[in-house]
């Protein structure tokens, strides 16, 4: 499995950057070349997993405060120069051949270029990188050099160097980027130097160490705020030397050790060689894969192949002893300033079946963060819970309250923190986590807590409508960031959100059931910890029953009001600007608002069919009121389809998954754009700035469950497969309520179940018409009807 680059490109770096970046949960280096530094072309980037700083920057006459996953030294500097000759790079010498390959089963990217250095010399370079999937605090890289022509000395020079900042987005440049201070190096015993310093206001203790081994004496130097190595070696034509890199990191997070400096010191000196680190690293993907991989045939397997690997990259197993959420734009880049928003939504589904260990620590950082979402919520009156849209260090909102539209050049007032819907987010994925897991335990204690104070958030947030006989949800931003506001309101915020208010019934349905569910004691306890009563309880009922959801024109309102909005002239505008994705942006450069029209950024009331299966919401619709056949769902399903500008790499996976289900033909057409979203860049440049992480763990969830109908619920797997004729062969192993590989394929009609050996209960799997239940050690073949 490789996944290749052929050519040297100026404008293809950042996105190739981004694209090989390799990481192992920990932390994670962009795939910049170790020769090029920072500047237009290349931006060498590493990202320590929870590593945040804030800053305050003065933008549009306002002061700005904004908390950035830090962009930490960089330990990629290794430089060549012939003796007495310039350094070499893509960019000062002809690049005869160049080419990167990403082994995506072993985790290594290699690198070969062969420069043109004059007078009949050419220079090949051949470069191994790994970040350690086994001991994640070890990176390494070999560098061998051939020359062809007459014999020189080379030169070569490696470095950690602290004096980087955060610029990897241009829309970002306003704002300070200087995150790392008190930078100081020096050397260690055996030819090993190090670098330590701190982030600025969060004050995380950062130590890196290096060794460099070549055949000649390495001398060191500091030249502040580097740390450098430098060996002088002969090379003589057509004849190979190699010198090897290897690096230690430690923050002042980490659990176990004393000082983060003399850790990354004591690691690297006790680090084996470069071929028993790349054994080691092998071995630990060895395993990934095979608690991972999915068999699909075709360009499509090999895209989502690389979509995983970069899932495990930024959550691997490390990531089970770590206090992290999912960074939307994984470890790969700053957009988004390393900010956890609501992607978990689309990655915890497919990791709960696989790695339950990183989905649990993954909802033990919201749980964490309970009391700060607690706290939110009585600053704006109300009770339980309001998690923010953007969360990063500590669980404060740190939606930026200004952005950039790069288009006009004006920063402009951002309302996305209305976005209260990330509740139901955290909610849907800890109920998911239970049934998926089968851990109680969790479920019980602080699943348990969470979804209760959640539930009161939204019991608390649903005020009473005589005209209606309604309870609303007023104020608020659905997942279209494109409607913030009515036309010409003074105030922002929306009323009656569809996907808000289902969600919101939803998860006070769930966390009723679960309450009585409980245990009698741990029920007890529950009660008396959050001062909950019987007349709060029959609140949450009576709201899961009367929560407003606005139709108009026979289909569900994405808000109430939607349907006196004004039809843009899609057409002219797709013929004047060609890429409309940006539609917002378009709008208010030409002096207007996009919340004047119909139109949405991504799925919005499509996002009820992408979380729950038909009949599921169509029970949720019941129990507030509202019969939902299937012609009506088709209407609404048409009805956004033809008003939505796909401006999120999210709208293609859950388009398509929605017609998928439907049996639709177009549904191929949204499922290969979300599988070329990164791979092809089509947001325009943003995949430079770091992969979009939920749309990539969504298309692997789109085969796992979306095409297989698969829910774990009431202790059974169900599965309702539908045919997609470009994908209708797959397969996939899963760990279920103890059952560790977990075998389904799917080839055509043929379903086929295969249980490993165990002491476990059977399986019991139920399908459109009949129930089945597989022993530990049996493979069931069920012929599916037409």
């Amino acid at each position: 499995m490789t996944w290749e680059y052929d050519g040297y490109q100026p404008a293809d770096e950042s996105l190739r950057e981004s694209l090989c970046t390799l990481g192992n949960g920990y932390f994670a280096t962009r795939g910049a070349l170790p020769e090029c530094a920072a500047d237009g072309v290349h931006y060498p980037g590493t990202y320590v997993a929870g590593c945040y700083n804030r800053l305050t920057s003065d933008i549009a006459g306002r002061s700005v405060e904004n908390e950035d996953m830090v962009n930490v030294p960089n330990w990629l500097p290794l430089r060549f120069r012939l003796l007495g000759g310039q350094w070499i790079t893509p960019d000062t010498a002809p690049v005869l051949e160049h080419r990167l390959v990403l082994h995506l089963a072993a985790g290594l990217l290699e690198r070969r270029t062969r420069y043109d250095l004059g007078e009949g010399r050419t220079l090949s370079v051949r470069q191994q990188r790994l970040v350690h999937m086994a001991d994640p605090h070890l990176a390494a890289l070999r560098t061998e050099l051939v020359l062809e022509g007459a014999s020189a000395d080379v030169e070569i020079e490696a470095a950690l160097d602290g004096g980087v900042t955060n610029a990897g987005v241009p829309r970002y440049r306003d704002l300070d980027g200087h995150h790392l201070t008190h930078v100081h190096t020096g050397d260690a015993d055996r030819g090993t130097v190090w670098l330590r310093c701190r982030t600025r206001t969060s004050d995380i203790r950062i130590g890196m160490a290096s060794r460099l081994t070549g055949d000649r004496t390495v001398v060191t130097g500091h030249e502040p705020p580097r740390a450098v190595q430098r060996v002088r070696l002969p090379l003589t034509a057509g004849r190979t030397v190699t010198v090897d890199k290897t690096i230690a990191l430690h923050t002042s997070r980490d659990p176990a050790i004393s000082d983060p400096l003399q850790a990354a010191i004591d690691r690297v000196n006790r680090a084996p060689s470069f071929e028993e680190m790349v054994d080691g690293h092998m071995t630990a993907w060895d395993l990934l894969w095979r608690r991972a991989d999915i068999e699909v045939p075709g360009e499509a397997g090999e895209i989502l192949r690389f979509h995983l690997f970069h899932v495990l990259q930024t959550l691997s197993p490390h990531t089970a002893d770590l206090d992290v959420g999912v960074p939307a734009r994984g470890l790969h880049g700053e957009a988004y300033r390393g900010h956890v928003f609501w992607d978990e939504l689309f990655v915890l589904p497919y990791l709960n079946l696989h790695f339950p260990e990183v989905s649990r620590a993954l909802l033990r950082y919201r749980h964490r963060r309970l009391e700060q979402a607690c706290s939110a919520a009585r600053a704006i009156g109300r009770r339980g819970a309001l998690y923010p849209w953007q969360s990063g260090s500590d669980g404060r909102e740190e939606t930026q309250r200004l952005h950039l539209n790069p288009r006009s050049g004006r920063w402009l007032p951002d309302h996305s923190h209305l976005q209260h819907h990330v509740a139901s987010a955290i909610a849907y994925n800890v109920w998911q986590y239970g049934e998926a897991s089968g851990d109680a335990e969790f479920l019980h204690t602080k699943g348990a807590e969470m979804l209760l104070q959640i539930a009161r958030f939204w019991a608390d947030s649903a005020t009473w409508d005589d005209d209606l006989g309604r309870h609303r949800i007023r104020g608020v931003v659905g997942p279209d960031e494109y409607h913030d506001a009515y036309p010409g309101a003074a105030t922002a915020g929306l009323d009656d959100n569809a996907y808000t208010n289902v969600t919101a019934a939803w998860v006070l349905t769930r966390t009723l059931e679960l309450l009585r569910a409980l245990p009698e004691p741990r029920r007890r306890e529950l009660v008396e910890r959050t001062g909950l009563d019987g007349g709060e309880l029959e609140q949450w009922e009576d709201v899961s029953r009367t929560l407003y959801v606005p139709f108009h024109d026979g289909v569900i309102s994405q808000f109430e009001g939607y349907g006196d909005l004004a039809e843009l002239d899609w057409a002219t505008y797709r013929e004047r600007y060609g890429d409309i994705r940006r539609l917002d942006r378009i709008l208010e450069a030409e002096g207007d608002t996009v919340n004047r029209y119909k139109a949405s950024k991504q799925a919005d009331v499509l996002m009820l069919g992408y979380l729950f299966s038909p009949s599921e919401l169509r029970g949720v619709l019941h129990r507030l009121g509202h019969r939902l056949d299937a012609d009506t769902w088709q209407r609404t399903v048409d009805h956004y389809l033809a008003r939505t500008s796909h401006g999120s790499t999210l709208s293609g996976l859950v388009h398509g998954w929605i017609l998928a289900r439907d049996r639709r033909a177009e549904a191929w057409t949204f499922c290969q754009e979300a599988l070329r979203g990164d791979i092809a860049d089509l947001q325009g440049g943003t995949t430079g700035e770091g992969i979009h992480l939920g749309a990539m763990a969504g298309t692997l969830d789109l085969v796992q469950r979306g095409l297989t109908g698969l829910e774990t619920r009431a202790d059974c797997l169900w599965l309702d497969p539908v045919p997609l004729p470009e994908l209708s062969a797959y397969g996939f192993a899963i760990r279920y309520h103890g059952h560790w590989g977990v075998r389904l394929r799917l080839e055509r009609r043929l379903l086929q179940i295969e249980v490993p050996p165990s002491d476990r209960s059977p399986i019991d799997v139920q399908l459109a018409d009949r129930a089945v239940s597989v022993e530990p050690g049996e493979t069931c073949r069920l012929i599916l009807p037409e």
